[in-house]
């Protein structure tokens, strides 16, 4: 596990032995699952365990925002 950002207690994480699509973990006071949507203009949501509303809210926009830089990233470890 590599974190790749860190923003107002969330940490965005890759699993280096993780499987296709592209997507990444935000961990924070709960644990989200999001898939990077390299296919498509928008980041998806898979799953999310713990995380208020709010927070849901705030790790959505933060991968959201920061998704170009997020999939360059995925594909550095996972070709």
């Amino acid at each position: 596990m590599v974190t790749v950002l860190r923003s107002g207690g969330l940490r965005i994480v890759i699993y280096l032995d993780d499987h296709e699509p592209a997507h990444v973990h935000v961990l924070g006071d709960g644990e989200a699952k999001i898939d990077l949507g390299a296919g498509s203009d928008e980041p998806v949501l898979i799953w999310s365990v713990g995380f208020s509303n709010a927070d849901l809210r705030r790790a959505y926009r933060l991968v959201r925002d920061h998704r170009h830089a997020l999939i360059a990233q995925w594909r550095e470890y996972h070709g």
